[in-house]
């Protein structure tokens, strides 16, 4: 089954076809599991689901749950909405007038009528299942290939690179970087790869004693095996397999959940990381990637395998989760954010403050969405 599935995915990576099935397979899971969330945390609540929609505008196919709730999936497949009671709008926006004539039986379905902490949960509930998804894919990635084994080793040290001169010398094992524990060779790399620039603290073990030692990873922009270019942080080491050397090995459940956990919370600290460097100048902005990269990328991954791809589901899982998050009014974020404000408050904020407070965030949306399509297209020219 999985060799068929690996068949299929690479069957479709020639041509527009094959950039545009692999990117609505993933994100049609993503968006899926980001909607669940809020879904399952309003039932739980009380609150009454009337849309679950797969896509926007109009309905392509549909059926209503035994609860009233109407399940569809819509003509414009890039995205996804729940409509609870007592909303104007995909966006839970609520009217006033609307929510003054509810009777009490309305009012305890409704949304809005719910205390500021069960509303809180539904909203944060969508990026928390998103991590909560790339977790588990993770995990059970880790419980079937196994995890990263080869042993952080240094065979070669680059002259005139960051190693050389920290002081590297063949031999050396990495233990530790910034008092992360270093199992792999691959995981020295992920580390070394998202620190451009930053001063890093390594703990060698060289003639069985340890050495601290502070390194500089320098910037290199290398190319993929599709030609994508990536500018990442390089140590200048090099690591030769030897005869008989795993490079995976198995775990069991509870360390593969342990992995999974570990690489979601890698993936959004590497994330602020880059928006700090972007903050203080230092980042590169053309590097962010917009719907048209993440296709580019859904076909790449389908071209190199059907297991790409679902990691690639699981990074952008994480990723809209921590995106969602952002304090913007229209995202998850920017809910919580006007929650926030109700607390301290203690009422809402006015219904003119909220309409305007979501169209500033829509505009910053639009922005965004526009310069990241402009990125992408300059890449996709490039190559």
């Amino acid at each position: 089954m999985f060799d068929f599935f690996v068949h299929s995915f690479s069957s479709l990576s020639h041509g527009l076809l094959g950039y545009v099935v692999p990117f609505l397979f993933v994100l049609t899971i993503v968006v899926f599991f980001h909607e669940l969330g809020h879904f399952l945390v309003a039932r739980w609540a009380g609150v009454r689901v009337l849309t679950f929609s797969l896509g926007f505008g109009p309905e392509l196919i549909g059926f209503n749950d035994r609860h009233g709730t109407r399940w569809k999936i819509s003509a414009v497949p890039l995205g996804g909405y729940v409509k609870f009671f007592g909303d104007e709008s995909e966006a839970s926006t609520p009217s006033a007038e609307t929510l003054a004539a509810m009777t009490p039986e309305e009012r305890a379905g409704s949304f809005h009528h719910k205390k500021v902490g069960p509303r809180a949960a539904i909203v944060a509930a969508g990026p928390i299942a998103n991590f909560i998804l790339g977790a588990l894919i993770f995990a059970g990635m880790a419980l079937y290939y196994g995890k990263p084994s080869t042993i952080a080793r240094v065979d070669g040290v680059v002259a005139d690179g960051a190693a050389a001169a920290a002081g590297f010398k063949i031999g050396d094992v990495v233990v530790q970087i910034d008092g992360k524990p270093i199992e792999s060779f691959a995981d020295m790399q992920r580390i070394v790869a998202m620190n451009a620039g930053s001063a890093l603290t390594f703990q060698v073990k060289r003639d069985g004693a340890i050495v601290s030692l502070s390194a500089t990873p320098a910037l290199l922009e290398r190319k993929d095996p599709f030609g994508n270019r990536h500018r990442v942080g390089v140590l200048g080491v090099e690591h030769k397999s030897q005869a008989g050397e795993a490079s995976t090995a198995p775990v069991g459940v509870g360390e593969a959940l342990k992995i999974g956990v570990e690489q979601v919370w890698f993936i959004i600290t590497s994330t602020f990381k880059f928006l700090g460097s972007l903050f203080v100048g230092q980042g590169n902005p053309n590097e962010v990637s917009g719907v048209l990269g993440i296709a580019k990328m859904s076909g790449q991954a389908a071209s190199a395998g059907f297991q790409f791809v679902i990691n690639l589901c699981a990074v952008l899982s994480v990723s809209i989760g921590l995106l969602n998050l952002f304090p913007i009014p229209l995202l998850d974020g920017g809910h919580l954010m006007f929650y926030a404000a109700e607390v301290v408050r203690g009422r809402p904020l006015s219904e003119r403050t909220q309409e305007m407070g979501f169209r500033i965030g829509l505009g910053l949306v639009l922005m965004l969405m526009v310069f990241a399509t402009y990125n992408d297209i300059l890449r996709m020219a490039a190559s």
